[in-house]
C-alpha cells in the first residue's frame, strides 16, 4: 500500500530551486524547458482548466543525473505550472522511502511524478518515461533478467539508444508527456 504523503508537503524543493540547485545537465534542463510547446491546443486548454481547482499537489522524485529526468521533467514543470498544481521535487537519494513505493519493474527509476490531494492520499502517478519509450525497457528486462549474463552490458546499450530513438530528436515526446498526465489527471 503506497504511504499517505502529507508529512512530504514542504519538504521538497520548488521546481526553481531544483534547477538552481542542480550540479549535472542544468543546461541541457533548461534547453528542454525552453523548448517546451503546446502542440495540441485542447491539451494546454485542460491544464488551464485546472487552476480552479486547490485539492491537488505533486511530488516529483528526481535526480539531477537522470537523463529521463532531465529530458522529462522540464514538460512535466511546464505542463503543472499551466496547471496551477503546487509542485514539489524530491531529490532521490533522500527520499528513498518513497521511492520504494514507486518502483518499475522492482528497480528505481526517476522521475515519478506523483498527484496527490492536500490530505497526502496518493492519486495515482506518472514516470518514469512516456510510456512508448518506456515499453523498451520493459520489454528488455522480461527479455533479459540476468544482470550478470556476459552480454547484458551490450543488450542494455542498446535498448538506451533505441529508447533515445523513440524520444525523438525534438520536443514530440513533450506533447505524448501532456497527453499522458491529462489522462491520468482526468481520473480524480
Amino acid at each position: 500500500m503506497k504511504q499517505n504523503l502529507a508529512s512530504k508537503f514542504g519538504q521538497g524543493l520548488s521546481p526553481r530551486q531544483f534547477v538552481e540547485g542542480m550540479t549535472k545537465n542544468q543546461q541541457a534542463f533548461e534547453s528542454w524547458y525552453e523548448a517546451f510547446s503546446w502542440q495540441d491546443e485542447s491539451d494546454r486548454e485542460f491544464f488551464e482548466s485546472l487552476n480552479h481547482r486547490d485539492d491537488l499537489r505533486s511530488l516529483i522524485l528526481a535526480a539531477d543525473w537522470c537523463g529521463d529526468v532531465v529530458r522529462n521533467v522540464p514538460a512535466v514543470f511546464h505542463i503543472l505550472e499551466t496547471a496551477g498544481i503546487r509542485t514539489e521535487v524530491l531529490i532521490l537519494e533522500e527520499n528513498q522511502d518513497v521511492m520504494d513505493d514507486y518502483l518499475t519493474m522492482g528497480g528505481r527509476a526517476v522521475p515519478i511524478v506523483i498527484i496527490a490531494d492536500t490530505g497526502g492520499h496518493v492519486l495515482g502517478h506518472w514516470g518514469p518515461r512516456p510510456q512508448h519509450v518506456q515499453s523498451l525497457m520493459n520489454n528488455f528486462k522480461r527479455e533479459n533478467p540476468d544482470r550478470e549474463a556476459p552480454d547484458y552490458e551490450a543488450k542494455i546499450a542498446e535498448v538506451r539508444k533505441a529508447m533515445g530513438q523513440a524520444y525523438g530528436e525534438g520536443t514530440e515526446y513533450q506533447a505524448v508527456i501532456a497527453k499522458e498526465l491529462r489522462e491520468l489527471i482526468s481520473g480524480f
